[in-house]
Parts: structure tokens; sequence; C-alpha cells
């Protein structure tokens, strides 16, 4: 791997960075918790207008070929956008159309969905959620229940869906539907565009932990979408998932978020001693957690060196994700042990430190484990496709 970037992509990182100095207030990322929920409210109207701006620069989509919305960058160029904006804490907002919908309808979808729904994904004007997970179907995906019967000129969805992040503000689902009972599991699966207002469609929120509505269950009672919103062959869909997950694995974001983090707890102690010397071990946990962000942060390049090479970095890409997640679970109990009985605090206590952000990253970091692929799963994946282990 060679680790440095090219002139052009110097020059994007300083562009990008005067972009966040010039629209970002001082101290930005200290005044709202910007990954969850409650900070995602409270940055409001800022945060759409935020976004707007990138979407008229093209930044939302910026690998993508430019008659879709993009810019045609390469991939290190993404991987310094993504890391420069969770760095900040931007209020990018995670979006899933760009993300892996739009990527998907680029390799498998018609002229005419294209048409339809790709510059609409880059303009802002659709916001995406995917339907995969279920209460029975969540890291064996595959064995989903949820049904699509074709009926004429129309496609009849029943099922249930869950977990289903931003449900309640999207206007479009990605979903994945068993198409044929009858084929093995992993090749009866279909996808398909789903109105997120269609009659029969419903949810329910979930609260998670922190006492946020982030995610959401989604009940299809004989939901009719036209037979043209099939993505791709039928039955083929579970080879296109993998792929649109594929779009998801470079996980720098997780490691630029750890580094934001972990600097504002350098930081805290610097200026509140007091705190190091009653847990002295947490001054050698700061220290491990430096190197990790560093490690993070290079297995993530390392990803994209790969891809921009040519080459698909499957368990590359594993080790990634897994580093990540577990790399944000591990900062965010080194900063409770820090603060103590003060890490417990609710943001809006006037008492709570760092205000109260350790508190939300702390619930938030549970789930890092899960989302995406569970730990195990991870594991499992790098002992078999990366240390060539037998399954089982």
């Amino acid at each position: 791997m060679d680790f440095r970037f090219s002139n052009e992509e110097d020059a994007f990182r300083t562009e990008v960075q005067e972009f966040l100095k010039a629209e970002l207030t001082p101290g930005w990322d200290d005044q709202f918790d910007t990954e969850t929920e409650l900070g995602a409210m409270e940055q409001g109207d800022f945060a759409k207008q935020f976004q707007m701006k990138l979407a008229e620069r093209h930044w939302l989509a910026l690998p993508w070929p430019e008659e879709y919305g993009g810019l045609g960058a390469n991939v290190m160029q993404q991987v310094i956008y993504n890391e420069e904006m969770a760095y900040k804490g931007a209020p990018t907002g995670f979006n899933m159309g760009v993300a892996w919908v739009g990527p998907s309808l680029m390799i498998y979808g018609t002229p005419e969905q294209k048409e339809e729904f790709l510059p609409k994904i880059t303009n802002l004007e659709h916001t995406w959620c995917t339907l995969y997970s279920e209460p029975e179907s969540g890291s064996d995906l595959a064995s989903l229940q949820t049904r699509a019967v074709k009926d004429g000129d129309e496609w009849v969805i029943n099922g249930q869906k869950i977990w289903t992040s931003g449900a309640h503000r999207s206007n479009w689902g990605w979903l994945a539907a068993r198409t044929d009972p009858e084929a093995p599991k992993h090749k009866g699966i279909s996808m398909f565009l789903v109105p997120m207002d269609a009659p029969g469609l419903s949810m329910q929120p979930l609260v998670n932990m922190a006492g946020e509505h982030g995610f959401n269950e989604v009940f299809f009672e004989d939901v009719r979408i036209p037979a043209n919103y099939l993505v791709g062959q039928e039955n083929q869909g579970w080879y296109q998932l993998a792929v649109a997950l594929d779009f998801e694995r470079s996980s720098i974001a997780g490691s630029a978020r750890a580094r934001r983090w972990w600097e504002k707890l350098i930081g805290f102690s610097n200026e509140h001693p007091q705190f190091v010397s009653a847990n002295p071990k947490v001054r050698h946990r700061l220290a491990e957690i430096g190197i990790e962000v560093d490690i993070g942060k290079y297995l993530s390049y390392r990803v994209a060196s790969l891809q921009q090479a040519g080459q698909i970095p499957n368990y590359e890409a594993t080790i990634a994700k897994l580093f990540s997640s577990e790399l944000g679970q591990r900062l965010a109990r080194t900063g409770m042990d820090l603060l103590g009985i003060y890490g417990q605090l609710h943001p809006k206590s006037k008492y709570a430190y760092l205000n109260g952000g350790i508190e939300r990253y702390y619930q938030m970091s549970v789930s890092e484990t899960i989302a995406g692929g569970t730990s195990e799963i991870m594991r499992g994946v790098v002992a078999i496709r990366g240390l060539g282990l037998p399954k089982g």
C-alpha cells in the first residue's frame, strides 16, 4: 500500500476542510451530538441547508458519473470526503440512497429507473430507507420471509421488517423480498423500490436505550407496487443485495469520529487533571486508543487503496468494519471511566461535561457491533475468506 496521497487528492482535502471551516460555526461539534437522533432533530433546518450545499457542489455522490449527478471522483477522494465530514461532525446524515440504492440502480436498473430515481437521490428530493432485516432474519438475512407475489402488472407485498433506520423520515424504501418460496433461500429473493406512503404500509417506532427514535418496524399488508419497481432480475436479488452491501464497507467515518472523540477526551484530561489522577489507568487507555485510531484509519485506507487498484477488498473491508465498530465501544467505555459518575449525565443536564456527549456515545455505541453485520459474523467472514479456515 502507498500511504501517500496524490497532489489532486491533497488539494481536494484542503478544499473540503476550507468548506467546513466556512460553513460550520466554531465549536460546531461541541454544540450537538451529531451522530444521534437527538442531534439530528436539534440541527433542524441548518442540516437541510448544509446538505443542499453539498448537493449543489455534487459532493453527495462524489464517485457517481457526472450524468447521474456526481463528479466521477476516485475512491480516495470519496474516502477523504467521508473522513473530513465525520471528523468535524458535519450534519451530512447517512444517505442510503447514495450509499447503495443509487449504485445498485446504476448496475441493475432499467434506463427508466435510472432516469426517474438517480437525479432525485442527488438533489435530495428522495430520502431512502433499507428494508432488509426481519424479526427472524438478521445476520442470516437470506432466511427473510416477506413475500412479493406477481399479480398482473403489480407486485403484492406482505410481511414485516424491523430495525429500519429512518423509515419515518423516508419517502422511498429499498426492499428485499422473497419471490420464490420453493427455491433455496439465497435464490428466491428479489429487490424492489417501494414508496413509503403506499396503501397497506404502516410502521411503529422502536425507541432505543438512549430514548431516541431512529429505528422502526415496518408492516406490509397487501401493499401493491407497479411491476416495473422490480430492480434487476427476479430471484437474483441476493446477489444484487450483496453487491450493494459492498458499498458500505469502507468504515473510515468510524475511525474519524473516534479521533474526534479521542481528542475531546485528551483535551478534557488536560483541563481537568483530577479526573485522571482519580483513575490513573485511564491515561494508559487513552494512549492505547490513540494508537488504535490510527490503526482503524489505515485499515480503511487499505480498503480504499485496493478498490482504487480495481480489486475487491472482501475480507479486508470486513476487518476494517469490525475494528472500527469495536474501537467505538472501547473509546466510549474509556470516556465513561474517565468521567466517572459525570459520564452518566444526560446532555440536557447542566452538570454534564462535554455536553453529555459521552453518555450518548456510550449508549449509541452498543449497536455498532450489531448494525451492518454482527462482530461474530464479521469474524466468521475473516476466518473463512481471509484465513482460509473451514466452515462450521
